[in-house]
């Protein structure tokens, strides 16, 4: 009679939940098996045939425990009525009979070997994949773009270069002012990514005006996957009402409204006891300040700065506030460099001197003009020493224009400011389209020209409002837009106008009566129907013509992909119209933005048009000084929009706002700052490392590891386009992902498909769904075992092959990075049974292609026979391993010694010439290599993961 599968009290082990310990049979009938889990007090019944159980079965050397915890080792193993008894010795050397039934069911096999001879084996599809991540996860960690490969932006020199410095800093601390469209935000967005995947930074906080916090909020989260808190009155309130103190400390990352802090002196006091590894201030030329009276504001964020290490401001082109706004803003950054406003205008003016001195040198003619110049020789003489420039002097012509390269960058070195202040203008940075204006100008409506009644000016600018529920029929800007866009059918087109019910209006007469393809965005529809607008208006080929925005349709979204806008009104700010272009003039627009404008002839808006056009110039560049010249003639612009026939008023404002213009236009150009618009992107330093990025993120690699990832795991797919995938939990999961919502999402590779489509995923080797993948897979058991079978004729059969992946662990705060100075993440042996090392003969990926998988069943077999074999060869791969642990060792400490060497030498030497790097950013330097060199010492190589390969006939 056959012995039965299953026997009370035998011990087995659940190859699914292997969280539960170890099982006990309790009964076995009809074919099914009751198995009780006491260390997880569960139970569970299996088919008997088909169970996901493994036995439980030491062997003499084990080291094993007892019910009570009591460790001991195996020396002979028994079976009586099927069941394992255990003859052991306890530490003292006492002999100790241990039946399975007493064993500690609180166990846990996680080490590879262990799994192995519990027969706990992975498939061999599983144990590829581990391989697979632990490669990608230390190539990423090594990169020197790790952090800033995730962020859904375009891949552009200046933003990353600025992201890179700042985030190889003990704690930025820095003033962002680029002009407006080149991405401030996005610089501190890249900046905060990166120093929280590095772990350089756990608590962010970022202070913005209220009606930037929900843009923040979207922005944060879909270019950068940062989930952020938003607090304000009411949700710190509730917080306070569940019973947590300081509502600030109820999320690492928090962005709140500056009037949250200033209406409150509680809520102040909360945020900096909350602690914070960095803060973000946007809008900081807000914060006004003077020597006898800072603005509270002001005085908030200065509490907050001075407790915080990490501080980056962003503000509008500086010069605009003058010396005194541009001092307090560095004063935050730094009160002990910048203590005083007299010593700062002083410095200022040696920085102009410094100015004037490089601008000649900047040109194609600059070698020239160095050549000759005897004063200038001598002027570089004194600030860089007289070998510098008989070195430059000395070399071959071919060679100058490099070497005159340099010299420019030792000045900039000298520079004070810009360690701390980042400034690129369009005109440094390439890419931005041209701007044309094409005006429309249309007879007023009847309903309008013998309306006599009393309205301001901007009411004038909606006459919607004032023709009542009628006005699209009589509107003839409606009537003049149907027909623009029904003879344009092949052009993509925004239309933006300031209210949502002349949106939702306009779009109704153009989507239902006229049969144009258009979509509608504004502020009334959820952020999943803005989404859908949005991509609807992005596709391509069956995608709306139009898309018809509300006010809100011009802020934090772009649209670089059409190049015709409508403003089918004008604001009354310039601020506010050139955030209305900026949806469309960005970098990377292809086409020249064609800015179309219906006005009625005669009429205010015609009025407000030709003082933007002619005073401003402010349709076909962005006019950096348009806030202020608004400020200075409002009264005068509001008096002549209310009675825009007087075109005698109206030219005499035009000619004043223009001379205005180009006399602050004109100081502005005096002013500039051409050593600081250098030092702001470095071309070569930003081309390597946008290089870095495009090589690191390999969307294809990316791609085939990512499908195989989620096939692995479960994950229901299905593709989306060429480079895309709709994802769902499938029912047969391996285990919950982390980032995959219940509803699934849908996702691309593709950078520039993610940057058109809002409402798609980017997936990058730094999605939190791809990380914490990859993190679940190396930090736990989960394919590190498995078993194959070979047939390659070289190889005799029955030959017993072991190849063997071990990790190299050094522990080290995660901020250090040190896995930018190892020379490998893990190390490969294939060890035949004489011990032999065959790794160099047969790679890993060759390796894959030849071999077989076996069932469970059939690997646990070959193991319990085998197990004396694989013992010993593991025991002379651990003789090996050593030997190559110490070069590897020896590798990492001298590329240690090597790289922080000269960055410790070169921010010293810069340390001389320019006192904004402090003797506290050399000593944090010198004491995380110190730190870096000590985790060195403990460094080791630990078994990941073992194949056992069997080679056949």
């Amino acid at each position: 009679m056959s012995q039965a599968p299953f026997v009370p009290g035998q011990r087995w082990i659940s190859n699914s939940e292997a969280e539960l310990g170890l099982g006990i049979v309790v009964e076995y009938a009809n074919r099914r098996v009751e198995i009780r889990f006491p260390a997880a007090e569960e139970t569970r019944t299996y088919a008997a045939d088909n169970a996901p159980l493994s036995r439980v079965a030491y062997e003499p050397g084990d080291r094993i425990c007892n019910l009570l915890g009591d460790e001991m080792e195996v020396v002979e193993r028994f079976e009586h009525n099927q069941c394992f008894i255990y003859s052991c010795v306890d530490p003292e050397g006492a002999e100790v009979i241990l039946p399975e039934l007493e064993l500690d069911s609180a166990v846990h096999f996680s080490k590879p070997q262990e799994r192995l001879f519990a027969g706990q084996i992975d498939r061999n599809g599983l144990f590829k994949l581990r391989v697979a991540t632990l490669e990608h996860q230390h190539r990423l960690h090594a990169s020197d773009a790790y952090g800033l490969l995730g962020a859904r932006v375009q891949l552009l020199p200046h933003q990353f270069y600025i992201a890179g410095e700042l985030s190889s800093r003990m704690a930025p601390r820095a003033l962002l002012a680029d002009e407006v469209g080149l991405g401030k935000t996005i610089e501190a967005g890249l900046v905060l990514h990166q120093r929280l995947i590095s772990g350089r930074a756990r608590r962010v906080l970022v202070v913005v005006p209220d009606t930037l916090v929900h843009q923040w909020l979207v922005e944060m989260l879909r270019r950068f996957n940062l989930m952020f808190t938003l607090l304000d009155e009411t949700r710190c309130a509730e917080i306070e009402a569940s019973g947590q103190d300081n509502p600030f400390e109820s999320s690492q990352l928090v962005i709140c409204p500056l009037s949250l802090l200033t209406r409150s002196e509680a809520r102040q006091v909360q945020a900096e006891a909350a602690g914070w590894d960095i803060m973000v201030v946007d809008e900081a030329h807000h914060l006004g300040w003077s020597v006898e009276a800072p603005s509270h504001a002001y005085l908030c964020i200065e509490a907050l700065a001075q407790k915080t290490p990490g501080v980056l401001l962003l503000t509008a082109t500086p010069e605009q506030l003058g010396p005194e706004g541009h001092f307090a803003r560095l004063r935050l950054l730094d009160p002990a460099r910048y203590p005083d406003l007299q010593q700062f205008l002083d410095e200022e003016h040696v920085y102009l001197q410094l100015n004037n001195l490089i601008e000649p040198l900047l040109g194609e003619q600059g070698c020239d003009v160095l050549r000759t110049d005897i004063h200038l020789q001598q002027a570089l003489a004194e600030r860089l020493g007289d070998d510098a420039v008989q070195r430059w002097l000395q070399q071959d012509a071919a060679a100058q224009p490099d070497a005159l390269d340099g010299l420019v960058r030792q000045l900039i070195d000298r520079q004070g400011t810009g360690r701390v202040l980042f400034r690129n203008t369009r005109d440094t940075v390439a890419g931005f389209p041209q701007r044309q204006l094409q005006a429309a100008y249309l007879e007023m409506p009847p309903e309008l020209a013998l309306f006599d009644e009393e309205v301001a000016p901007e009411a004038w600018l909606h006459p919607e409002k004032i023709m009542g529920a009628d006005w699209i029929d009589a509107d003839t800007r409606v009537e003049w837009l149907v027909e623009w866009l029904k003879s344009n059918r092949n052009e993509k087109v925004l239309v933006i106008c300031a209210h949502a019910e002349t949106a939702v209006a306009l779009e109704d007469q153009l989507n239902l009566r006229e049969g144009v393809r258009s979509a509608v965005f504004h502020e009334g529809m959820s952020l999943v129907n803005r989404d859908r607008a949005a991509a609807y208006f992005a596709e391509e080929e069956l995608g709306a013509q139009v898309l018809v925005c509300s006010e809100i349709g011009s802020e934090g979204r772009n649209f670089q992909f059409a190049h015709h806008l409508v403003l089918f009104d004008l604001p009354l700010t310039p601020d506010l119209l050139e955030q209305r272009i900026g949806r469309l003039d960005r970098i990377g627009q292809r086409e020249d933005i064609q800015i179309h404008v219906p006005v009625y002839e005669g009429g205010t808006a015609s009025a407000l048009l030709r003082w933007y056009d002619e005073g401003l110039d402010a349709f076909s560049r962005v006019c950096a000084v348009g806030d202020a010249l608004y400020r200075r003639f409002a009264p005068q612009l509001l008096q002549a929009l209310q009675a825009p026939e007087d075109s005698e008023a109206l030219g005499a404002l035009i000619n004043e706002t223009r001379q205005a213009r180009e006399s602050l236009e004109l100081d502005l150009s005096r002013g500039r700052d051409r050593l600081l618009e250098i030092s702001s992107c470095h071309p070569q330093r930003a081309a390597a490392l946008l290089d870095e990025v495009a090589s690191s993120e390999s969307s294809e690699q990316l791609q085939a590891f990512a499908e195989k990832l989620f096939d692995r795991f479960g994950v229901d797919t299905q593709p989306h386009g060429p480079d895309g995938l709709v994802l769902h939990p499938g029912e047969h999961m391996l285990c919950q992902l982390p980032g995959l919502p219940e509803e699934g999402l849908t996702l691309t590779f593709n950078r520039e498909r993610a940057l058109s489509r809002e409402d798609i995923q980017f997936m990058s080797w730094e999605h939190p769904l791809l990380t914490g993948t990859m993190e679940l897979i190396s930090s736990g058991e989960l394919g590190n075992c498995t078993v194959c079978t070979l047939k390659l004729p070289p190889l005799q059969a029955g030959t017993l092959l072991l190849e063997l992946v071990y990790e190299l662990r050094c522990t080290a705060p995660r901020y250090l990075q040190l896995e930018r100075y190892l020379p490998t993440g893990s190390v490969r042996m294939l060890v035949d049974p004489e011990g032999r090392d065959l790794a160099g003969a047969l790679g890993h990926e060759p390796l894959n292609q030849v071999l077989q998988t076996v069932s469970r069943a059939t690997g646990q077999k070959m193991v319990r026979l085998a197990r004396e074999q694989i013992t010993q060869q593991l025991k002379s791969a651990e003789g090996r391993v050593g030997a190559q642990l110490d070069k590897l060792r020896a590798q990492a400490r001298e590329q240690l010694r090597q790289q922080r060497s000269e960055e410790y030498e070169r921010l010293a030497a810069l340390a001389k010439v320019n006192s904004m790097i402090r003797q506290e950013e050399l000593d944090a330097l010198q004491a995380d290599t110190e730190q870096m060199q000590s985790a060195m010492d403990s460094m080791e190589l630990k078994l990941d993961a073992i194949r056992v390969i069997l080679v056949r006939e």
